[in-house]
């Protein structure tokens, strides 16, 4: 177990609890609402997270959790509007390809030392450099760092990216597109600074309770894998006085009933909705159960490596699959909280995106499983030459109850006889990555509000196209969305290749659904991409 010393931990708290007038004041500066004495939020995950490492880190909760401990340039405000973060503002040249963040000089690591453009630079070049196997290294080429390509490759030193510190509170960031959503992209976790002398001096152990320095709000106090972590404010966080959450504590609990239980027994401030269980909850919890718009695909993606199925490498195949899936059945009778049937890899939550009208979203139901039959017997398929295949999933109620419905659907329609695999969250990632499957779940969360986030997704080099698709039409088509005004049109196309060629099976679009307890206030409930921060949360009185 690793965790401080409770003289230190207390000392964390004794310090923040200090430095805060709006506890002091016992009232909400800006609602006058009555504060609750304790203000600790207790909040549950269904794995434990991939990483602390801002740059290691790939799943949304963990991302959550990077949210509190760090800082990067820009954060968002409850509608998902850029604010300020660790720098004061940003200005471009005429055309988009240079930006020049000024940082502001009381931002400070929780061991006192100042953040600067360096801790930036560090960070950026660390992402980029292939020695780091960051699993979100791609996020710095789509962001269009002048030289990364060849960094990304190995074939140039990382102190080539096109970043650079102009002083100590001026970050320069030089881009081979113009790329007008750029700041939107530093909210993303990958580009937080990191503290090199931590680093150095640690290796990867830095981010252990008892090594890790930090520059967001909080700091972590206690980490136990698989079980709890524990984040405590940091006093020396620029806008402590205005935090309001002293503590927040992460649960782990990989079984959903069993969360809901804890839930309703007071252990958890927010908790999970089982699958299927949201229209009882929100009847006998109206307060408490709540469903909004996300920003994210729930989908299966075909390995079509060249090692992978060559059942799968027929186009016929893949479609037919899809086709046979009736998505309606998944959002109305499994899921019951609002999801979205899904036909595009983009949901329609995207700002600036209009979902376009492909063909096989446009038929009925019963239209698409004729043709599901007759494409997969056009294949060589059918109930005297079944298809077989292994159905890959991360170990969830949930995802079992999709899977298993999803390859009922397959028996019935199509004569499929597919095996269900599940792996815990790490081991799934890990042979998901290395293409040890045939269909795997996947699930994707946009890192910005701009349809790139998701189609860029599928281009050659994305480091999450773990099917490995490989179509030069969209390359090209997404590596000119970067030059164009209104890249809309690319972007349509792009969702017409994918649903010609089906890479993967579109199945919904999220929801935001779980429970949360009526004294917690502040939750961004108009943000779609559902960046929190805990700074931004308080508890009322009761």
């Amino acid at each position: 177990m690793s965790y401080f010393s409770k003289a230190l931990a207390a000392g964390f708290v004794a310090a923040s609890l200090a430095a805060s007038p709006v506890l002091a004041a016992k009232t909400h500066p800006v609602t006058g609402e009555e504060l609750a004495e304790d203000q600790t939020f207790t909040y549950s995950v269904l794995d434990e997270v991939s990483s602390l490492d801002p740059q290691i880190v790939e799943d949304v909760s963990g991302s959550d959790v990077i949210r509190d401990l760090f800082e990067g340039l820009m954060n968002q405000d409850a509608d998902g509007n850029l604010v300020p973060g660790v720098a004061t503002g940003f200005t471009t040249n005429d055309d988009k390809t240079v930006y020049t963040f000024t940082l502001r000089k009381d931002a400070k690591w929780s061991d006192g030392t100042p953040v600067t453009a360096n801790d930036f630079v560090y960070a950026w070049r660390r992402l980029a450099d292939p020695e780091t196997a960051s699993p979100y290294s791609w996020f710095a080429e789509i962001m269009s760092i002048e030289g990364v390509g060849p960094v990304l490759a190995g074939e140039a030193s990382p102190d080539t990216l096109g970043v650079r510190a102009v002083d100590d509170y001026t970050f320069e960031v030089k881009l081979t597109a113009s790329l007008p959503y750029f700041a939107a992209m530093t909210t993303h976790s990958s580009t937080f600074p990191t503290p090199s002398w931590v680093i150095e001096k640690y290796g990867d152990d830095w981010t252990k309770p008892e090594n890790i320095v930090s520059n967001g709000a909080y700091v972590l106090t206690e980490h136990v894998p698989q079980e709890r972590m524990v984040r405590e404010r940091n006093p020396m966080y620029w806008d402590n006085e205005n935090t309001i959450i002293d503590k927040v504590v992460t649960l782990v609990i990989n079984d959903e009933n069993t969360d809901l239980t804890r839930y309703l027994a007071g252990e958890l401030d927010r908790g999970t909705v089982p699958s299927g269980q949201f229209k009882r909850l929100k009847a006998e919890y109206p307060d408490e159960a709540t469903s909004f718009p996300r920003l994210c695909t729930y989908y299966y993606t075909f390995n079509l490596r060249d090692d992978g199925p060559e059942a799968l490498k027929d186009v016929r195949v893949r479609q037919a699959l899809s086709y046979a899936l009736d998505r309606s059945v998944i959002t109305e009778n499994i899921l019951q909280a609002g999801q979205i049937p899904a036909f595009t890899f983009t949901p329609g939550a995207t700002a600036g995106f209009e979902v376009p009208d492909v063909p096989f979203g446009q038929m009925t139901q019963a239209e698409r499983d004729a043709k599901a039959v007759e494409l997969l017997a056009a294949a060589g398929y059918g109930k005297d030459n079944p298809l077989q295949i292994e159905v890959l999933y991360n170990t969830s109620e949930g995802h079992k109850k999709i899977a298993i419905a999803m390859t009922q659907m397959w028996k019935q329609k199509l004569g499929v006889e597919a095996t269900l695999a599940n792996m815990e969250w790490k081991t799934f990632l890990q042979n998901r990555n290395d293409g040890n499957f045939q269909v795997a779940r996947g699930g994707w969360c946009g890192d910005y509000n701009e349809a790139s986030t998701f189609l860029d997704l599928l281009t050659s080099k994305s480091g999450y196209n773990d099917g490995k698709y490989n179509n030069a039409e969209v390359d090209a088509l997404m590596a000119e969305a970067k030059t164009l005004d209104d890249p809309s049109a690319n972007y349509t196309r792009v969702e017409q290749i994918l649903a010609e060629e089906m890479p993967l099976i579109p199945v919904y679009h999220y929801t935001g659904v779980f429970m949360l307890k009526p004294n917690v206030k502040g939750w961004p409930y108009n943000n779609v991409e559902q960046n929190w921060y805990s700074r931004n949360l308080y508890k009322v009185a009761d």
